[in-house]
């Protein structure tokens, strides 16, 4: 397993990802971080964000929704509340999620509404962004 590292995404429902990589960027809780092969121990919360990670010169995208990361020198397990592959989004569903969001923010309301429209808002600019980027790429 030289020059790689195992990553594996996991979810309450499923092993979502299971693959030798070469590289991973993790949305952190305290900003962006990347691991390679042969990285210090290091446990760390997650955002809301996009993971990155590359295969024999391609990087592949998800989405994470809030969790934890654990790495070792050897691999690097992500445990999130909900995550999902940049191919398995589909771009108009997100579209039109971005916009129902931005329409619900809007309408305004409640302080704890506007704050979970703000969060929806964010997480389908997130999903389309990654399936936008995905596409782009030709990984979709």
């Amino acid at each position: 397993m030289a020059g790689k590292i195992l990553l594996e995404v996991v979810t309450p429902e499923k092993l979502l990802l299971s693959q030798e990589v070469d590289e991973v960027i993790a949305p952190g809780s305290e900003g962006e971080f990347g691991v390679l092969p042969g990285h210090c121990h290091l446990l760390s919360s997650l955002r809301i964000g996009e993971l990155r990670y590359k295969n024999q010169d391609a990087w592949h995208y998800m989405s994470i929704l809030w969790g934890y990361a654990e790495v070792t020198p050897s691999k690097v397990t992500v445990m999130a509340e909900i995550a999902e592959k940049a191919e398995d989004i589909d771009v108009g569903r997100a579209q039109q999620a971005v916009e129902k969001a931005e329409q619900r923010l809007q309408a305004g309301g409640l302080p704890s509404e506007v704050k979970e429209a703000q969060i929806s808002l964010e997480k389908a600019r997130l999903r389309k962004k990654i399936a936008d980027r995905a596409k782009k790429s030709g990984h979709a």
